[in-house]
C-alpha cells in the first residue's frame, strides 16, 4: 500500500486543486479562451465535454498552477464527494483550467496505470475513504492533504494493467445491461407513436377531453399514519416532488395512500410521471396523486403526459392552467391494447433489472477481489 502522491508525477502541482473562489470570479469568464472545466462535467466517474466556460488567456496564465491536461484524473473535492474522471477529452485544447471545487492528479506512468488508478478510485474502499475524510459540513470538502494521503493497493504494473482489463470488460457488460433497459423506454415510446401519433398534433383526430375531465385529485383520501407505523409496517414507495419513487423506511410522519388504483404523480416543480399499483407514501412536500378516470387507461395517460411538452405541472400555482389543458383520447380498446404491450416490456424490464443487480453485485465482489490481489 502507497499513497496517492506516492504514484503521483515527479513535476511540480502534481496534484493540486482549483483556485480560491475569489480568484475566480462570474466577470472573469468570456465567450472564447481557455475552458474551464466544472464539477457537472464529472458524470458516473466518466468526464464529459459540455457547457463549458471560458477565460481570457492572461486570466489562465494567472491560475496556471490549476492547469489540467488529457491524462490527468479529476476529482470532485467539495460536493459531490468521490467521484473521478480520466480527462480524456479537452476538445482540441491543449489544457484547462479546474476550478476550486476540483482537484486533479497527474499520475507517474512508471509506477501506475491510468486504467488501473482510475479503477481503484472508483472502487467502494477508495470513495468511502474520501467520503470519511470529508469535512463535516453543509456542503462536504475536501483538503488536498486528505487527497494525497488516500491509501493505493500498488501492484507490479503488469498485475495492474492486468486488472484494470478484467475490470474494464465486466463494467462493459454492466453497460451493455443500462443500454438495454434505456433502449426499453425508447420502444415504448415508440409503440405510443405508432399506436396513436403525436399527441401534440393529432394526426388521427381523435376526441378531446381536457385534463379536469381525465383525473381526478386522490390525495385527499391519504391516510396520515403515526411515526410506529412506519417502523413497524415495513417499506413504501415514497414519492418527493420532483424527485423518482424511492423504497425505503420513513423515519417520520407521512401520508400514505392506500389506493390500489394505478396513479400519476406530479411535483411541485417539475413533472413526475409513475403508475403504482401498491400502497404509497406522499412526501409531505406539495406532491399531488392523481389517478385516470373511467375511459381513459393510466397507461396510455402516463405515456401521454410524458409525451407532450407541458411547460410546468406543478400543483400549487399552475394547476388551474393544467385543468383547461386538452388531451387526445383515443377508443379504449385500442388503450387496453397499449396497456398489453406495456406490460411485455415491463416484464422484460423488471428481468432486465434483476440480471442488472446481479451483475452489479458481482462487479463489485470482482472488484474487491481484484484490490486484495486475489483474481
Amino acid at each position: 500500500m502507497v499513497t496517492l502522491d506516492d504514484v503521483a508525477a515527479p513535476v511540480q502541482n502534481a496534484i493540486v486543486d482549483g483556485p480560491f473562489g475569489s480568484n475566480l470570479k462570474l466577470n472573469d469568464y468570456v465567450p472564447e479562451g481557455v475552458p474551464v472545466l466544472q464539477g457537472k462535467n464529472i458524470t458516473d466517474d466518466t468526464f464529459r465535454w459540455f457547457d463549458v466556460r471560458f477565460i481570457s488567456s492572461g486570466k489562465a496564465e494567472e491560475l496556471k498552477r490549476s492547469s489540467v491536461r488529457i491524462g490527468d484524473i479529476l476529482i470532485v473535492k467539495i460536493g459531490s464527494i468521490g467521484y473521478s474522471a480520466i480527462l480524456d477529452d479537452l476538445n482540441g485544447f491543449d489544457h484547462a483550467i479546474i476550478p476550486a471545487n476540483l482537484a486533479k492528479v497527474t499520475p507517474n506512468l512508471s509506477k501506475v496505470d491510468i486504467r488501473y488508478l482510475h479503477r481503484w478510485l472508483m472502487s467502494t474502499a477508495a470513495k468511502n475513504y474520501l467520503v470519511r475524510a470529508a469535512s463535516k459540513t453543509a456542503q462536504p470538502a475536501l483538503s488536498l492533504g486528505k487527497i494525497k494521503g488516500l491509501p493505493v493497493p500498488l501492484p507490479p504494473l503488469p498485475e495492474q494493467r492486468r486488472i484494470a482489463e478484467i475490470l474494464d470488460k465486466a463494467d462493459a457488460l454492466r453497460a451493455q445491461r443500462r443500454a438495454a433497459l434505456a433502449h426499453l423506454d425508447t420502444l415504448t415510446q415508440s409503440i405510443f407513436l405508432d399506436m396513436f401519433g403525436d399527441p401534440a398534433t393529432n394526426p388521427k383526430g381523435w376526441p378531446k377531453r381536457d385534463f379536469d375531465g381525465t383525473m381526478r385529485d386522490e390525495t385527499s383520501r391519504s391516510e396520515r399514519l403515526p411515526r410506529s407505523a412506519f417502523l413497524s409496517e415495513g417499506r413504501f414507495p415514497v414519492v418527493d416532488q420532483g424527485q423518482d419513487f424511492i423504497g425505503g423506511y420513513c423515519d417520520y410522519q407521512r401520508y400514505v395512500c392506500q389506493s390500489a388504483l394505478p396513479v400519476i404523480v406530479f411535483g411541485d416543480h417539475t413533472r413526475v410521471v409513475k403508475l403504482v399499483r401498491e400502497p404509497f407514501v406522499v412526501g409531505a412536500d406539495g406532491a399531488k396523486v392523481l389517478v385516470a378516470q373511467s375511459g381513459v387507461e393510466a397507461d396510455f395517460l402516463a405515456w401521454l403526459l410524458q409525451t407532450l411538452t407541458i411547460p410546468n405541472l406543478g400543483y400549487s400555482r399552475h394547476m388551474r392552467e393544467v385543468k383547461r389543458i386538452t388531451f387526445p383520447i383515443p377508443p379504449i380498446q385500442l388503450q387496453h391494447e397499449f396497456s398489453r404491450r406495456i406490460a411485455l416490456i415491463d416484464r422484460q424490464r423488471a428481468s432486465f433489472q434483476r440480471s442488472r443487480i446481479e451483475i452489479d453485485a458481482l462487479f463489485a465482489s470482482l472488484q474487491q477481489r481484484a484490490f486484495r490481489g486475489e483474481l
